[in-house]
């Protein structure tokens, strides 16, 4: 029996988590296939590992490719369509004809682990950062019914900078997502730049980043009373339903 092949795309690859755990839910299962990281230095190199990769069924991608990964493929689903910006893509063959289908799981990742730490008064967030994954959490927050702002370091239109968030703009937006790779390892002595002294047991931080467990925004998010979240939980929910994409 011929064994499949799954990876994922992204450059740097150091930090991955996919390849890990899917060697492992693999062996856990009894399933017989391999995960492979691909770490390209520029995204047309993507026609070479379709080339060479005859048994792959289907693909992760990460940073800085979520966004233009998009032009190499034949379709996109409404999710994806509308954040515009892919994790998984899914590889259809034909004889020699390659089709290949790009989805967003982390909208259903970011969905089920939040979702449970929302209270009423979770009405407005604030999204730190405008990359690939930003766009998945804005659309996943809009569906959940909150109203969104993105936050950049230089000013950009209908864009808050870190300079305007005032503690009136801070008491409103309770909840913030950082999307951004601040506090990753191994430079964990950083964090968004936020008066965190304005924070109290009404605020939500969610950090996309899981290494460290903790990061220095979500300390000091907790130190000030709030309820903290990092992205492990939604790591593995867009995992399993890339798997379940790559099965259907």
């Amino acid at each position: 029996m011929q064994m499949n092949t799954y990876g994922l795309i992204g450059y740097p690859l150091g930090h991955s988590f996919s390849r890990g755990y899917f060697t492992d839910f693999f062996l856990r299962e009894g399933i017989n296939a391999e995960y492979k990281n691909f770490e390209l230095p520029n995204i047309s190199d993507i026609t070479n590992v379709l080339k060479e990769e005859t048994t792959l069924r289907g693909f992760n991608v990460t940073i800085p490719y979520k966004q233009q990964v998009i032009p190499y493929l034949n379709e996109l689903d409404a999710a994806a369509e509308a954040i515009g910006a892919v994790n998984v893509v899914k590889v259809t063959r034909c004889g020699e004809d390659i089709y290949l289908k790009g989805y967003n799981t982390d909208v259903i990742g970011f969905s089920d682990s939040i979702r449970p730490l929302l209270r009423p008064h979770h009405t407005h967030a604030l999204i730190l950062g405008t990359g690939g994954a930003s766009k998945a959490v804005n659309y996943a927050l809009r569906k959940l019914g909150l109203t969104t702002r993105f936050v950049t370091r230089t000013k950009k239109e209908g864009m808050l900078t870190y300079d305007e968030l005032t503690p009136t703009v801070m008491e409103k937006y309770t909840v913030i997502v950082n999307t951004t790779p601040l506090g990753m390892h191994p430079k964990t002595d950083e964090c968004p730049q936020l008066d965190y002294s304005l924070m109290n047991s009404n605020f939500l931080l969610f950090d996309l980043v899981y290494n460290p467990e903790k990061t220095l925004f979500l300390q000091r998010g907790e130190q000030a009373g709030a309820t903290i979240q990092n992205g492990m939980d939604m790591l593995i929910g867009q995992a399993n339903a890339a798997w379940d994409i790559w099965n259907k």
